[in-house]
């Protein structure tokens, strides 16, 4: 269980906090919710999750170790290249769902390369491809920069030097 102030990350919300732990009523039903609010949250969305809610994704947040190594898999080539978008789509968002962060950061080191590629040849990623780096950046690597205690860009200059080093 977690408490209130804890970060976590809530399916596709990303990191949310938990302002509150309550009980509600509905429907004749009395349950512990978690009072969640997205950080990134422009819109003030409040979010309600009963505590015993086991069919959604909550994760606590990656360590200072965990994002170490996760910042580590940038160093390896990433997944082999999917040429059939439907079939990439399946497979990285079921590895997405898996909520394993290095499973993820394989996805979003894929499709770095895959991009830095592409626009060597004047491309761009598949649209797909595109939201799904967002996705990731916003999420994973905003993780890696508070349990690192650094900023999202100092995330993607580290990734870089990491993908991109010159011997």
């Amino acid at each position: 269980m977690y408490n209130k102030g804890d970060l976590i990350i809530y399916s596709t919300h990303g990191i949310c906090r938990i302002d509150n732990i309550t009980e509600k009523n509905i429907a004749g039903t009395t349950r512990t919710y978690y009072i969640l609010s997205p950080i990134e949250n422009n819109q003030h969305l409040t979010i309600s999750i009963p505590v015993d809610n086991n069919g959604m994704l909550m994760l606590s947040l990656v360590n200072e170790n965990e994002a170490k190594d996760i910042l580590q898999t940038f160093e390896s080539d990433g997944l082999e290249w999917i040429d059939n978008a439907n079939n990439r789509n399946q497979v990285f968002n079921k590895k997405i769902n898996s909520g394993d962060r290095k499973d993820i950061a394989s996805i979003a080191n894929t499709l770095i390369r895959k991009q830095h590629e592409l626009k060597q040849n004047e491309k761009t990623l598949y649209e797909n491809d595109q939201k799904l780096l967002t996705k990731i950046k916003s999420i994973l690597f905003k993780e890696i920069s508070l349990a690192l205690n650094i900023s999202i860009d100092e995330v993607n200059e580290k990734i870089q030097n990491k993908m991109f080093q010159t011997s």
